[in-house]
């Protein structure tokens, strides 16, 4: 049975001058959301801090909080206070030493239904992931519960049905691979959500500035035509100085688009709320006409799991 149409919400954000007035801040704009009519929001990457990975500075660990921590406490009462469903991107300790880039799915009731963290970790100028951040794993079964857990999970990868969706929520450099959105997809999803943190270095904007921007949304608009799903990415905005550097500046750009690829909702680089109304009826529509999923040949993917299964170089 096909679910109701469901209205998502993308808060596209910079952060303020400390973690709590960010909180507050975006507690605010998510009032304003489900003013809206949004019943899915989702915040973007490491919401509530600035992008910290610009450097290799160890007291920066400290910005991260334990789940169920603080500042998801404080949302979890939102969320039950306004029947929404919550995602709610932060830097997460899961204990001493190790910490994750994270997601907290909190349902429409106020249950914290699970946590996805990212997956796919980047190292580049500026962009330091690998010191702060450990890959997600697949969920270990030894360990007792804490949540109602994801209906679907598969290698770390998951999707939890919420009151008026079932989401799949994945981190942005995790856009790039389709075999995250794949996944994600065949664990049935009707939307993947994308909180993110791209930008733009200052001193490449003029030469490769919307080729990025074009290359980052076209990659995720395939994913929704592959896998005839949703697609709502959320991303930072604003620049975001750091000494002995040129900064970051966040390209926002956030969008939904439909499982036929088509944008429906999207950002400039201004602060934003955009929402977009959903119907699950379009992914049965959209997959009978293009049945990518009925004609796989899943028996002839093992290569995929090889890194490289081409000539080695001379």
């Amino acid at each position: 049975m096909t679910s109701p149409p469901f209205t998502v919400a993308l808060i596209q954000d910079g952060v303020a001058r400390t973690k709590a007035e960010t909180l507050e801040r975006t507690i605010s704009s998510i009032r304003e959301a489900h003013a809206r009519g949004a019943q899915v929001i989702c915040l973007k990457e490491l919401f509530d801090a600035p992008y910290f990975c610009k450097k290799l500075e160890p007291e920066r660990f400290d910005l991260a909080e334990p789940v169920p921590g603080p500042t998801v406490d404080r949302l979890s009462a939102l969320a039950s206070e306004l029947e929404i469903v919550l995602v709610v991107p932060l830097y997460e300790r899961q204990a001493a030493g190790v910490y994750r880039n994270s997601a907290v799915v909190i349902d429409a009731n106020g249950t914290l239904q699970g946590v996805y963290r990212k997956m796919h970790i980047p190292h580049d100028p500026l962009f330091e992931e690998k010191y702060y951040f450990a890959p997600g794993e697949s969920q270990d079964p030894a360990q007792p519960a804490r949540a109602p857990g994801p209906v679907g999970e598969a290698g770390g990868f998951m999707v939890w049905k919420t009151r008026y969706a079932t989401i799949g929520v994945l981190i942005c450099w995790d856009q790039w691979y389709p075999e995250a959105a794949r996944i994600t997809a065949l664990l049935g999803a009707d939307i993947l959500l994308y909180p993110t943190a791209i930008g733009w270095h200052p001193a490449e904007k003029a030469e490769w500035g919307q080729a990025q921007v074009a290359a980052w949304r076209t990659t995720q608009c395939a994913h929704a035509i592959a896998n005839g799903v949703f697609v709502a990415a959320v991303n930072r905005t604003g620049l975001e100085a750091e000494a002995g550097t040129n900064g970051i500046e966040f390209f926002g750009h956030s969008f939904v688009c439909d499982p036929f690829g088509r944008v429906i909702a999207e950002a400039g680089t201004d602060e934003t709320i955009l929402t977009a109304t959903c119907d699950p009826r379009r992914i049965e529509e959209t997959r009978r006409n293009w049945p990518f999923l009925r004609d796989r040949r899943v028996d002839a993917y093992g290569p995929i799991l090889n890194r490289w299964i081409g000539p080695r170089d001379a």
